[in-house]
């Protein structure tokens, strides 16, 4: 288990490596930079060569292309990620505006998925073809039906109504995040809902995974024989079932909880929370090649860290699995 351990660590390194040059090399291939955005089409719409040249050399596009790889590894290597092209603001300061507001949803999201996907799941798997088995596979069919981003809206539209209606003051959006340890209960205000809407949808596509996954092992031989020696139900399902079932779930709740930090950009957008997606996407509209870097870097990082531990979790819920 140690050696595949660190073997695993390793592997994370040309993995990387490999995420790096694609993303600065891809983002060179696409014609245009921010100083043609910025500068190009000033002056009546005329074309500014001397500020172009300018806004290059000011943030290094004009030097070899060898050279600003270099640069940007080296970056890498010592966390030291540049200066944002766009807003320019160092980038460890938009990350430590940004990236608590998306750890934070993300956290909730998953959470509230949790809380009702494996519940449901469980329940709707032992109670197979009842009424309870009909409510929940039709929850988890609504929910993936319906985008986070509508039920957003919907859920907006609904307490702008309500609270006007009974209070003098609405409810309206944040205009600006505030951190949970600087006062909470307006931290968990702003975000339970946006976590509630993401949280509600990966919850339906929780619940089928969990449903499915464990009516597969309750039809296992070993289960049989358990029941048959005279164990109790609850202890087959707790000890050999639901644990047994749960490897297809983890690996559902790795890859969710990945994109869960690189996917929120719709939802940032209709809640108004200035989160990393929202970030990423500016940074590509504006072809800022720092910003956007450094964030595909960060979501490779994120998927490669979540995957790792996902593959330790394996062996821990399946004591069959042994790596060498």
């Amino acid at each position: 288990m140690l050696r595949h351990t660190i073997k695993r660590i390793l592997l994370m390194f040309p993995t990387l490596f490999g995420a790096a040059v694609l993303v600065f090399f891809l983002l060179r291939i696409v014609p245009g930079d921010i100083c043609e955005i910025r500068f190009g089409g000033i002056e009546g719409g005329g074309f500014n060569q001397e500020a172009v040249d300018i806004c290059r050399r000011a943030n290094g596009l004009d030097q070899p292309i060898t050279v600003q790889f270099t640069q940007f590894v080296r970056g890498l290597i010592v966390f030291d990620f540049g200066v944002s092209m766009w807003s320019r603001s160092p980038i460890m300061d938009e990350l430590g505006h940004r990236f608590p507001l998306s750890i934070q949803l993300t956290i909730m999201a998953m959470a509230v998925s949790i809380a009702i996907g494996i519940p449901l799941g469980v329940v709707a798997a032992l109670r197979q073809d009842t009424w309870i088995d009909y409510t929940a596979r039709t929850f988890g069919i609504v929910g993936m039906a319906v985008p986070s981003f509508w039920l957003g809206m919907m859920i907006i539209v609904g307490l702008l109504v309500s609270t006007h209606q009974l209070f003098d003051d609405p409810w309206m959006p944040p205009l600006e995040y505030v951190s949970f340890f600087e006062d909470p209960v307006e931290n968990l205000a702003q975000l339970f809902w946006p976590a509630l809407a993401v949280g509600y949808r990966f919850s339906a596509s929780l619940t089928r995974w969990t449903r499915s996954a464990l009516l597969e092992v309750l039809h296992e031989d070993y289960i049989r024989t358990a029941r048959a020696k005279g164990l109790l139900k609850t202890i087959v399902i707790r000890r050999h079932a639901l644990k047994n079932s749960m490897l297809p779930v983890v690996t559902l709740l790795g890859m969710e909880f990945a994109a869960l930090m690189s996917g929120l950009v719709v939802t940032e957008q209709v809640f108004n929370l200035n989160g990393i997606g929202k970030w990423f996407v500016v940074s590509v509209e504006n072809h800022d090649f720092t910003s956007t870097q450094t964030l595909v870097m960060l979501f490779a990082l994120i998927f490669v860290v979540t995957n790792f531990i996902v593959d330790l979790i394996y062996a821990w819920l399946d004591p069959r699995i042994r790596y060498s």
